[in-house]
């Protein structure tokens, strides 16, 4: 399964929160250097859907706020 997912960096609340349409926004407390944001990223979803977090891949924009993940 594919999700589109939009990252917010450096929140006081980490959340993961689903939206009307089908796409997820991530809030990390983790700031956008050297992929930490990601990592956080992957760590969250992981814990929303009750998945391994080797289950859950950047597949695209690595260095943008939108990504996709594949779960």
């Amino acid at each position: 399964m594919k999700i589109s997912v939009a990252i917010k960096t450096n929140a006081r609340k980490e959340s993961v929160e689903e939206l009307a349409d089908g796409s997820f926004v991530v809030k990390v407390n983790a700031s956008p250097v050297e992929g930490k944001a990601n990592k956080r990223a992957i760590e969250l979803l992981a814990k929303h859907f009750k998945k391994p977090k080797t289950t859950i891949q950047l597949i695209f924009g690595h260095t943008s706020k939108r990504k996709v993940f594949e779960i």
